[in-house]
């Protein structure tokens, strides 16, 4: 009897709106501990440059991108199941690669652009793939999103705000890292922004 009252209960679109949201919960929790870490981290500071995209203008556009998709601001009727299925791999390779790249940078991690006095550059794992996967993962993430839920104002957001601000704060780092490590000129060369190198030529 409970079995066919939870089969009658559960719906695709349900079990697709828990697969999101369990996604979502992981990267909040990554964060947070990100945070956690980080204030331990404070006299380690060598240099530091405040940005307006940090996780805070992050999290605005997430609630904006919520939105959008919560009151069907540009979202089409008909579900295209193709559309989920490569969004919802997207999502959790999205997901899986922002928890991965965090865990490669460690305390190097900075909710503002810091370089510490015992920085390391990193170019193993998904830096290895990206030299910012946190940023690439978190814009797979917000295009899956448009795709999930057949949204083309999620996806033009992205477009226009979230990509150039991602950009905007990956040139910051950049800078920084560039004065302080003489290789990452070359680890520019070989590595792509947010997406692998391959997929851009």
């Amino acid at each position: 009897m409970l079995f066919e009252i939870l089969s009658n209960e559960i719906t695709p679109i349900l079990v697709v709106n828990i697969i999101v949201g369990l996604c979502i919960v992981v990267i909040f929790f990554a964060v947070l501990f990100n945070f956690l870490d980080e204030s331990n981290n404070d006299k380690r500071a060598k240099k530091e440059k405040k940005s307006i995209v940090e996780t805070g203008t992050m999290t605005l556009f997430f609630i904006l991108a919520y939105m959008l998709l919560r009151f069907n601001v540009g979202s089409f009727q008909a579900t295209h199941w193709s559309f989920v299925v490569i969004g919802l791999s997207v999502m959790l390779l999205g997901t899986f690669f922002n928890v991965w790249g965090r865990r490669y940078l460690g305390k190097n991690w900075a909710n503002q652009i810091k370089i510490y006095k015992d920085h390391q550059l990193v170019t193993d794992g998904p830096y290895k793939i990206v030299r910012h996967p946190l940023y690439a993962s978190l814009i797979w993430m917000f295009y899956a999103s448009s795709l999930i839920y057949v949204n083309w104002s999620v996806f033009i957001a992205t477009s226009v705000i979230f990509v150039p601000f991602m950009y905007y704060r990956a040139k910051q780092e950049e800078k920084l890292l560039s004065k302080q490590f003489e290789q990452y000129s070359e680890y520019k060369k070989k590595t792509g922004m947010f997406l692998p190198k391959l997929l851009m030529k």
